[in-house]
């Protein structure tokens, strides 16, 4: 049983809802461009800019069947995970790429990295979204997606604290983003949200050249694009992070083993999956500190995260209040939700 798209949970304090495809495109060789409609979005949040927004998409079971929401409460995820997982459906987390129009006819627009079975990389399984790299449950759904096909999706709803956006630079006077191919719609959006004034630069991993977008920036932030083209994961994005900090590119990058690998990788100036302690001031440092008043948000694989974490914190002494790293998905790793 599946709602009607004019019905959604509305006691709750985000939407919960099922949304209808109207548009599927393949934008680039390792993006598809899903663009959803419903009812329930003339309530989408935030109320402000959406920045790196997260939200989550259900996608069909093997049958082809979504889970219906339709008298949930506030334990609805419990009932959910209740239901045999090749039944429920699979749950991955994405980045709002976009929201176009206004009341019942706003759309929410989502990119979701594929790749085809003989793409020239290696891929593993998936983290979720633009993080549901790669051979996940979004990644299956995005290359056979079309128009009338339907989805779940929890997101923000208007009025109401939701979560999911680390974009923090408090006042912070040069901003650094760094991120991999999941990681272009959250760039994207955070360049979109920028002031006109706001200074700083954006390195951007894509596996091929045919990837590269065209991404509107303040004129102040120099946005460069890093294309693998077959080579190896994350070695251009990190030379090109230190040599952007430094002025010097390093001989090698640094070597992250599997078990250094946080599995919940996510470090933020408020947030330590580590369990690291957390200064209560999270204010950007000033004066004479190394790196005084930059902001950096890196997201993407977490063992490349790991090593630009290390390089960045450990080597060059930036503050952890100052950074934002981000595990969005480990390479050989199914990461769930």
């Amino acid at each position: 049983m599946t709602v009607d798209q004019n019905e959604y949970v509305a006691t709750l304090p985000m939407l919960l809802t099922e949304l209808e495809v109207v548009r599927a495109e393949r934008v680039s060789p390792s993006f598809v461009r899903i663009e959803l409609a419903g009812a329930a979005l003339a309530e989408l949040g935030p109320d402000g800019p959406s920045y790196d927004q997260r939200i989550k998409l259900i996608f069909p079971n093997a049958a082809g069947r979504l889970p219906s929401f339709a008298d949930a409460d506030e334990s609805w995820w419990t009932t959910w995970m209740e239901i045999p997982e090749d039944e429920r459906g699979s749950m991955r987390t994405y980045t709002i790429r976009d929201r176009v129009g206004t009341g019942a006819e706003t759309r929410l627009v989502v990119d979701i990295v594929v790749h085809e079975s003989d793409h020239a990389e290696d891929h593993a399984d998936d983290h979720a979204g633009d993080h549901d790299h790669l051979d996940g449950a979004g990644n299956r759904w995005a290359l056979q997606a079309a128009p009338g096909q339907r989805l779940v999706v929890m997101a923000p709803r208007a009025g109401h604290d939701f979560g999911g956006i680390e974009w923090s630079p408090g006042d912070a006077t040069r901003l650094l983003l760094v991120g991999d191919e999941t990681a272009v719609p959250a760039i994207r959006g955070v360049l979109r949200d920028l002031p006109a004034d706001a200074t700083g630069a954006a390195y951007v991993e894509v596996p091929v050249d045919g990837d590269v977008q065209d991404l509107a920036a303040p004129a102040g932030v120099r946005v460069t694009w890093l294309p693998r083209n077959g080579r190896a994961r994350g070695v251009d994005l990190h030379a090109a992070v230190i040599d952007h900090l430094t002025g010097t590119t390093p001989a090698e990058t640094v070597v992250v083993t599997d078990d250094e690998i946080d599995p919940d990788l996510w470090e933020t100036p408020v947030h330590s999956s580590s369990g690291e302690e957390v200064a209560a001031a999270t204010a950007v440092p000033t004066g004479d500190a190394p790196y005084a008043g930059l902001y950096a948000w890196i997201a993407g694989e977490s063992k490349v995260v790991t090593g630009l974490r290390r390089k960045l914190v450990n080597e060059l002494g930036l503050d952890r209040r100052q950074v934002a790293f981000m595990g969005y998905w480990r390479e050989g790793v199914s990461m769930r939700s």
